[in-house]
C-alpha cells in the first residue's frame, strides 16, 4: 500500500495544470493521473493529442526541496525506463533530456514544470508530467503526424489497459520519484549519471542543437556531465547544451 497520495481521475484536461492547481493537496510526494487527457501539451509547447483509454497520462508532485531541480526531467526518464522494464521486459533508450525510445520511436514524453506556491508564493515545488504511449494503434500516429511515435503494444508488449495504468502509476510514484528522492535531493544527478550515459541514445551521434537565444550548432554529441547538460564537440569547440531542443541522425532520420 502507498503511503503518498496517488490520485486518479477518469478524465482530466491535464494532469500537469490540476497538480499545480491542487499542489499543497498533496505531500512531499504524490500523483494524478488519468487515461484520458484533453487538453495536454508537450515540451516547448507543443500539442498533446489525447488517446482516450490507450495511455497514461501522469504528474507526479514533487514538494521536497531538490539540490539540483533542473536536472529532475533526466531522473524521470531513468525512473519511468526503470518501471517499463519492471513490467514489460522491454529496454528503452533516452533521447537526451527525456524523452524514451523503443526500438528507434518515441513511446514516452515528460514534461516538467515549476510551481510556486504557499505564503506569497514563496514555496517552491515541481510537478514532472509523464505521457507513456500504451496501446494506440498506428491509426493514431498517422492521423497525429507522428512518425517517430509508437506505442508499447505496437513494439510487442502485452499490455493490460485495464491494469497496468494503475500499477505504473503506484510504481512511478513509489518507486520511481519516492524512493531515489531520498539520494537525488540531496546530491541531484551526479549518483544517476552513469546510469543516464548507458541508456543515452545522443552519445556518439551527430546532433544538431537549437539553444535558444540564436544559439545553434551541429557536432558530436560525446558526454553528459553532472550537471546534466549534453556535451557536444563541435568545429569550433565544446558546447554545453542544457536547454532547446537536440535533434539526433541516424535513426528514423532524426529524431
Amino acid at each position: 500500500m502507498s503511503i503518498n497520495t496517488i490520485l486518479r481521475l477518469p478524465e482530466c484536461g491535464s494532469t500537469n495544470q490540476y497538480a499545480k492547481e491542487h499542489f499543497e493537496e498533496f505531500g512531499l510526494v504524490g500523483a494524478v493521473y488519468t487515461t484520458n487527457q484533453t487538453a495536454g501539451r508537450g515540451r516547448l509547447g507543443r500539442s498533446w493529442v489525447n488517446a482516450a483509454g490507450q495511455a497514461l497520462y501522469y504528474t507526479a508532485v514533487i514538494r521536497e526541496s531538490l539540490a539540483q531541480p533542473a536536472t529532475l526531467p533526466l531522473l524521470a526518464s531513468l525512473s519511468t525506463a526503470a518501471q517499463l522494464k519492471a513490467r514489460y521486459g522491454v529496454d528503452c533508450q533516452i533521447k537526451w533530456p527525456n524523452d524514451l525510445l523503443l526500438n528507434g520511436k518515441k513511446v514516452v514524453g515528460i514534461l516538467c514544470e515549476s510551481v510556486a506556491y504557499g505564503y506569497q508564493g514563496m514555496g517552491r515545488g515541481i510537478v514532472c508530467g509523464i505521457g507513456i504511449n500504451l496501446a494506440q494503434p498506428q491509426a493514431y500516429f498517422d492521423a497525429a503526424g507522428l512518425p517517430h511515435g509508437t506505442s508499447l503494444a505496437l513494439q510487442g508488449a502485452a499490455v493490460d489497459l485495464a491494469a497496468d495504468p494503475d500499477w505504473l502509476a503506484q510504481q512511478l510514484t513509489d518507486f520511481g520519484f519516492d524512493r531515489p528522492l531520498y539520494t537525488f535531493a540531496r546530491e541531484g544527478f551526479a549518483p544517476y549519471r552513469e546510469r543516464y550515459k548507458a541508456a543515452c541514445v545522443n552519445l556518439g551521434r551527430r546532433v544538431t542543437f537549437d539553444a535558444g537565444s540564436g544559439v545553434t550548432g551541429e557536432g558530436t554529441a560525446f558526454d553528459v556531465d553532472d550537471e546534466g547538460r549534453l556535451l557536444v564537440r563541435t568545429d569550433t569547440g565544446e558546447m554545453q547544451v542544457f536547454t532547446g531542443e537536440v535533434s539526433v541522425s541516424g535513426i528514423y532520420g532524426a529524431v
